[in-house]
């Protein structure tokens, strides 16, 4: 897990980025999350590499082909080993090969990158929450249906 400072620059392309998109269908935060998702990929790329591609299907385009979806939470407090990476049921479709998992602080001045897993491994270990269903592992009330994997569990590579 790497600390990253949030910088301006990353938030001006979030913001322009974000006013480009629009909100998105089935956006479960009714596009509030935007800029936080795209200082996500702003820090996936300062770990990874890569190039920004932003597409729907991909975030980041790595040298050797592998094309990687960022998904970023937003949170109040530093991710611990035993915090949730998810992926909405809506999103398992996308063609990309990896995922990238981040978190960003709700004040956008340091963010999180946890870790990476093979698309086909995150769907073979993560677990399945139906929405309304309450996580017992962390009482947190699910607002879509998801698939939860441990941020421990990740494998760290592309």
């Amino acid at each position: 897990m790497n600390e990253v400072e949030i910088t301006l620059d990353m938030i001006d392309k979030a913001r322009t980025k974000s006013a480009e998109m629009g909100v998105l269908k089935n956006s479960i935060i009714r596009g509030s999350g935007n800029i936080a998702g795209f200082v996500g990929e702003q820090i996936a790329l300062q770990c990874l590499g890569g190039e920004w591609q932003n597409t729907y299907e991909y975030d980041i385009l790595m040298p050797d082909g592998k094309r990687i979806d960022v998904k970023t939470k937003q949170t109040s407090v530093a991710p611990l080993p035993d915090y949730d990476c998810s992926i909405a049921k809506y999103n398992t479709k996308q063609k990309c090969d990896s995922y990238a998992f981040v978190r960003v602080k709700k004040d956008l001045t340091v963010g999180w990158y946890l870790g990476t897993i093979n698309k086909d491994s995150f769907f073979d270990k993560a677990r399945f929450m139906k929405k309304g269903t309450v996580d017992p592992s962390n009482n947190y009330k699910v607002q879509a249906d998801c698939y939860n994997l441990k941020i421990k569990d990740l494998e760290h590579g592309t």
